[in-house]
């Protein structure tokens, strides 16, 4: 395995940030670790890449203890933190070369690595850090990662704050990635890049939910999910949250997905009651299941 987790926990004080993670990532597999800000990914990241040290369990990466062998890590792995940590003050060039240097190699020797995200790069090799975009700052931090070709590469939310054609981008550039040979872990609150890993873990205050490939997590989702709107959307949610035979109610875009205690359940029903309520415009349709609808069920 390229990385393993064994009953990983740790607390900051009172606050206990993961309560015994385990989990495995096989070689060239796209690993996402799931959850929203607080659910402790930053923390298991700063684990993995020897920056914190856990207070119980053992991990390894790439065939190395993270105690024992954190020297031989942090020459074997990449890592690009969720906030920009390059130096803003150098170019994009200067940067490269900076942490090539570090790792006792070459731009040159990798090129064929980071070719086809540095070209995008390269009209502004000469810019300062601090002033390219959060898109082009996106991929010299993943260049940067990659110079000393490392086995595998630790992304903590990368797409974090960057537009949706840049996150596109990005995705395609992991893929291609992944058929050189190397291992991916990466954090995101976005469900919608869940369904781009190979497997996930969801994760909700510091514990592991389920780990399984997207199709499998959304497959297993125990009821029908429907979408309802009407003219007033806070009232929407809030008669829904009084309706006797409600299992479950949150916003989804323009819709509010509802789920019925019922296997089946009595749609008629379901709108006179929210036509009592004095809501316009019902509408109430069965919907597909997302792997954001099973992580709110899952953290029920």
């Amino acid at each position: 395995m390229s990385i393993s987790v064994r009953n990983i926990s740790k607390s900051y004080q009172d606050v206990s940030a993961l309560q015994h993670i385990s989990f495995e990532v096989k070689p060239n597999e796209i690993f996402g670790i799931i959850g929203p800000d607080g659910a402790g990914k930053t923390t298991l990241f700063r684990i993995l890449t020897t920056l914190l040290i856990a207070n119980e369990g053992d991990a390894t990466v790439a065939g190395f203890d993270v105690l024992e062998d954190y020297k031989s890590i942090r020459n074997h792995v990449g890592y690009m933190p969720g906030k920009f940590s390059l130096y803003q003050d150098l170019t994009v060039e200067e940067n490269l070369k900076f942490f090539a240097t570090i790792f006792g190699t070459t731009i040159k020797e990798n090129y064929a690595l980071i070719e086809d995200i540095y070209v995008q790069l390269e009209p502004f090799k000469n810019r300062r850090a601090g002033k390219l975009s959060g898109g082009m700052k996106q991929k010299l931090a993943l260049c940067c990662a990659l110079i000393h070709k490392p086995k595998v590469l630790f992304l903590d939310e990368p797409t974090t704050g960057v537009d949706p054609v840049s996150r596109k981008e990005f995705w395609d550039m992991l893929k291609r990635l992944q058929q050189k040979n190397i291992t991916i872990l990466v954090s995101t609150p976005y469900m919608d890049e869940a369904a781009l890993c190979d497997r996930i873990a969801l994760i909700q205050d510091g514990k592991i939910l389920q780990i399984n490939t997207p199709e499998s997590i959304v497959k297993q989702y125990p009821k029908t999910i429907y979408n309802v709107k009407a003219d007033n959307m806070y009232q929407l949610i809030n008669s829904l949250k009084t309706y006797p035979n409600q299992h479950s109610v949150y916003p989804f875009g323009e819709f509010v997905h509802y789920t019925d205690k019922k296997e089946n359940c009595n749609l008629e029903e379901l709108k006179q009651y929210l036509e009592k309520q004095d809501l316009q415009n019902i509408s109430v349709e069965k919907t597909e299941v997302t792997i954001e609808d099973s992580f709110m069920e899952l953290a029920k």
